[in-house]
């Protein structure tokens, strides 16, 4: 599993004393972690998905930082910043391009937006932007 990796190379970090690295790897491991917890209230398991669904919204977090710290001009931080983004990339698996999501949605028998959404988000959740997802329907 993602997390796994995550946890050694977490591991690492703290043997490297490599503390850009550490800071990132607590954030994502809390953000699971809180994660875990709310799936078994809910009485369902964390999934390899799930991660890869945090790992991209930390991403997305994460090059919104970079850009408001180089309009700040503080360089040093947004090069910091981009080292966080290349580790969290490093655990995200590969993302459907667009011509595989529009050969997905054309072998669904309902094309209707809410089954479609619906079936990548049971089936492809942290492979695909939903948003890309919803436009690919829509321009189809």
């Amino acid at each position: 599993m993602i997390i796994d990796e995550i946890k050694k190379a977490n591991v690492q970090a703290i043997k490297d004393k490599d503390t850009t690295a550490r800071a990132l790897y607590s954030v994502i491991l809390n953000k699971i972690k809180l994660e875990e917890i709310n799936k078994r209230q809910a009485g369902a398991e964390l999934t390899d998905g799930d991660v890869a669904a945090i790992l991209q919204k930390a991403s997305k977090e994460l090059c919104e930082e970079r850009d408001n710290y180089v309009k700040a001009s503080n360089s040093e931080m947004a090069e910091n910043i981009s080292k966080q983004i290349a580790l969290v990339e490093k655990y995200m698996p590969k993302m459907l391009s667009d011509d595989e999501i529009k050969n997905i949605i054309s072998t669904l028998e309902d094309k209707s937006v809410p089954f479609v959404m619906k079936y990548f988000k049971q089936n492809y959740q942290g492979t695909c932007d939903m948003k890309k997802v919803n436009e690919i329907l829509k321009g189809m």
